[in-house]
């Protein structure tokens, strides 16, 4: 028969060992932190649902690794070569670091339905900076300003057709005022910031069930951020949201990870846990409140420019 593993370090596991000699105890100690767990079981993991996987892949990765084969090759070329070899090395290093840091901001571009061209075109800067580095290496084995434009161009060329470009323009801005949307990114950036150090503090827990209820209210609270982005407008009324809330969301997750990890505290983790619950529902209400506002007002502009085109003598059908 299959036999289900589970034990005192698994995810959602109890303390009790699989004897079915200790059934009493094993049922024991899942009372004792029944209370600590229900939030987080009576609630479909989203977090996995709203999971992206990191946009860094194996191919960025593995562009780290012909800079220090280059540095190895030059260690007996003398010190010319050593110098032009670690130069080179430096630039592939820098277009690597580059490329990851274009992934991931073309992955959040792409994620956006309205979003900014990046500032910086990581992902062409790293074709550059690639080409730089395979242009000194060719000068290093073969000095030539022609051989080394060749293996540079080819280089740069190879990079852009196997990484593509950056997003070279606004996606979903139109009609959309600049300073508003400076304002919403400007809040949007500092709400990522709270979360990411809800993350590192939930980590310092070492509770799996609690890393992924940090991460289910950050998938709730995202969708917030989305709203936003997509109508500005709505920045007034989920300011608080994005600043208040959150930061006392980071701050009982700091508070919470200090406590558990010293004393694995049950009744605090379920008032951690209810915390997060409590926060869930009032991101969840606030992002259908602002979708509902912003439908009602989609409505009564239609509803204007329909009775403006009647009292102009253009009749609609309304079938």
């Amino acid at each position: 028969m299959a036999k289900q593993f589970g034990g005192k370090f698994s995810p959602r596991g109890s303390s009790a060992t699989p004897n079915s000699g200790n059934t009493q105890s094993g049922a024991q100690s899942g009372n004792q932190s029944g209370t600590a767990t229900t939030q987080g079981a009576s609630r479909p993991s989203v977090a996995i649902r709203n999971a992206t996987p990191d946009p860094v892949g194996l191919r960025s990765n593995l562009m780290f690794v012909p800079a220090g084969l280059l540095v190895l090759l030059s260690l007996n070329d003398g010190a010319a070569g050593l110098a032009m070899g670690l130069i080179a090395a430096c630039f592939w290093t820098a277009g690597a670091y580059m490329l990851r840091e274009g992934l991931r901001a073309t992955a959040a571009y792409d994620m956006r339905r309205v979003a900014r061209k990046p500032a910086l075109p990581r992902k062409i800067l790293a074709a550059v900076l690639l080409g730089l580095g395979g242009a000194l290496a060719a000068w290093k084995a073969e000095p030539g300003i022609v051989t080394a434009a060749i293996y540079g161009l080819a280089a740069c060329g190879l990079h852009l057709a196997a990484f593509g470009l950056d997003p070279l323009q606004d996606k979903g801005t139109e009609g959309i005022d600049d300073f508003q949307q400076n304002r919403v990114a400007r809040a949007v950036e500092e709400a990522e910031f709270s979360l990411d150090e809800m993350t590192d503090a939930a980590m310092r827990a070492r509770d799996r069930d609690v890393e992924e209820r940090v991460e289910q209210f950050q998938a709730v609270a995202r969708e917030l951020f989305r709203t936003v982005e997509e109508d500005p407008r709505d920045l007034t009324a989920a300011r608080k949201y994005l600043t208040v809330y959150l930061r006392g969301a980071k701050d009982a997750t700091v508070k919470f990870a200090d406590i558990y990890s010293r004393s694995g505290d049950a009744t605090a983790r379920a008032d951690y846990l209810s915390l997060l619950s409590d926060l869930e529902d009032n991101f969840a209400a606030r992002t259908r409140k602002m979708l509902l506002e912003d439908r009602s007002d989609l409505t009564v502009e239609i509803d204007v420019l329909r009775d403006r085109l009647q009292r102009e003598g253009v009749h609609l059908d309304r079938s």
